[in-house]
Formats: C-alpha cells, sequence, structure tokens
C-alpha cells in the first residue's frame, strides 16, 4: 500500500499532470510525469474498462503497479507526480514483466537517483 502523502487522489491533480507533463511509454504503460513542488514522489494510476471489465482483473493490475512503485520510492528523484496508463495486454503480465517496465520507463524518464556514481581515487 502506498503512503497517504506518496498518493495523487484528487482530479485537479491529474489534470495538471496529464495537460503539462511529459510522457514515456513502454510496451503496455505509458508515464506521465510533473515536477512538483514538493520533496516527495506521489503517484497515480488509471486502469480503463478496455483493460477488463471486470473489477477485480483491473484492481489487480493498479495493486500491482501500486507494490512496484512503493518498493522504488527509495530510488526515485524526489519531487515529482507520476500518473501510469495502463494498455491492453499489461492484465496477461505477470508481476515480474510489469515490474521490469516499469523500472524501464523509470530509466527512460530519468527519474532514479544517480546510483552510477563510482570513485576514482
Amino acid at each position: 500500500m502506498l503512503a497517504k502523502e506518496n498518493r495523487l487522489r484528487k482530479k485537479k491533480e491529474f489534470e495538471k499532470v496529464v495537460k503539462k507533463g511529459r510522457g514515456v511509454r513502454e510496451e503496455f504503460l505509458v508515464l506521465k510525469y510533473l515536477k512538483n513542488n514538493l520533496n516527495l514522489v506521489r503517484a497515480g494510476f488509471v486502469v480503463s474498462q478496455k483493460i477488463s471489465k471486470k473489477a477485480v482483473i483491473r484492481n489487480k493490475v493498479k495493486r500491482r503497479l501500486r507494490e512496484i512503485v512503493r518498493r522504488n520510492l527509495g530510488k526515485l528523484k524526489p519531487g515529482y507526480d507520476l500518473i501510469f496508463f495502463t494498455k491492453k495486454g499489461i492484465e496477461e503480465k505477470d508481476f515480474w514483466q510489469i515490474k521490469r517496465m516499469v523500472e524501464n520507463i523509470f530509466k527512460k524518464a530519468k527519474l532514479f537517483k544517480n546510483h552510477e556514481r563510482k570513485n576514482t581515487t
């Protein structure tokens, strides 16, 4: 479960990110992200009925995405609002495949903190 302060919940917050945010795409996922003036990452998830008519399946996809984002919060640069839009086909992927997609999206969007710095001394 994502902590309350890490969730995007208001319609206006979603609309702002969709309108002004930048987008990155990977297989069955699209990420819209926008810098916020907070020192934390907030995430929202959109899983439409095009994915499945069954709420159980849509909720399962959302739970998986939330958990993947929660596990990566410490690795992400603070100060961003993220919205994940799902595409048809994601419901057939398992947790690890979705995790790989999300991490690839974070790399493309350059949202990971730089852990690659190495001492040359």
